[in-house]
């Protein structure tokens, strides 16, 4: 009986720890024959017409596009500048968000 207590208490802090710790592995990857600039207007563009509220961001080398939400994780979608286009990486973690990934993958 005593070690039941301890047991219930180490099971909660793991619960809680996993919830705590978000992924940091993108959601999907893409390529695309666009500079990060077009392609974050394409994305910001389309996110507009859908009654989002995106928040841009940018470097010489990058764009993310940022959709904050009050309830979970903020949505993400960053693109790098490569060598003939850019790397798009997109991290959907709300669970009722907007398909970010069909909206990134129209925009490619």
């Amino acid at each position: 009986m005593r070690f039941l207590p301890l047991a219930a208490a180490s099971f909660t802090i793991t619960l809680l720890a996993g919830c705590a710790s978000a992924p940091n592995q993108p959601t999907k990857e893409l390529v695309t024959a666009k500079s990060p600039e077009a392609f974050s207007t394409c994305v910001m563009q389309k996110l507009q017409e859908n009654q989002q509220s995106p928040n841009v961001t940018h470097t010489s080398q990058s764009y993310r596009v940022v959709l904050s939400s009050p309830v979970a994780a903020d949505n993400v979608i960053e693109t790098f500048k490569g060598d003939t286009g850019g790397k798009v990486y997109i991290y959907q973690r709300g669970l009722f968000s907007e398909d970010l990934v069909r909206l990134a993958s129209q925009c490619a």
